[in-house]
């Protein structure tokens, strides 16, 4: 089981820089986990690639479709008061913060592109990139 954060998700449904490596990443550990947060995340990425006209709608409808399939009974709420306490030591967003907590509650590592949590979690964040 890893915890994945929404950019993640998304090139593994778009092409992209990196959507071999979520390919990758799915074949060789398909349990994924995330905060409930990814949904309304996913969905503004898809906006930006519609209003890009990078994707259709019935694209964009059969991403979010599979992405939910993919994601079923693994998404989490996260407890408020550890989320502040995680506030509290970092400088990340809250909406970053929810994938360190859920990474951090599951014992699990946080599979991001983003090099801000990379930098501030070193223990529990890698890198999509760096996957072979």
């Amino acid at each position: 089981m890893i915890v994945v954060d929404t950019n993640v998700i998304a090139y593994l449904f778009l092409k992209g820089e990196y959507n071999q490596n979520a390919e990758k990443l799915l074949k060789s550990d398909s349990d994924w986990s995330v905060p409930i947060l990814w949904r309304s995340e996913l969905r503004s990425i898809l906006t930006l690639y519609l209003r890009k006209n990078l994707i259709t709608l019935n694209q964009s409808y059969e991403i979010i479709q599979e992405s939910h399939k993919l994601l079923k009974g693994n998404e989490y709420t996260i407890d408020s008061l550890q989320l502040l306490e995680e506030i509290n030591k970092s400088t990340l967003s809250a909406y970053d913060l929810e994938f360190v907590v859920l990474a951090k509650t599951l014992k699990t590592k946080l599979v991001t592109l983003d090099k801000k949590i990379i930098k501030e979690y070193p223990r529990l964040a890698v890198s999509l990139k760096n996957l072979k």
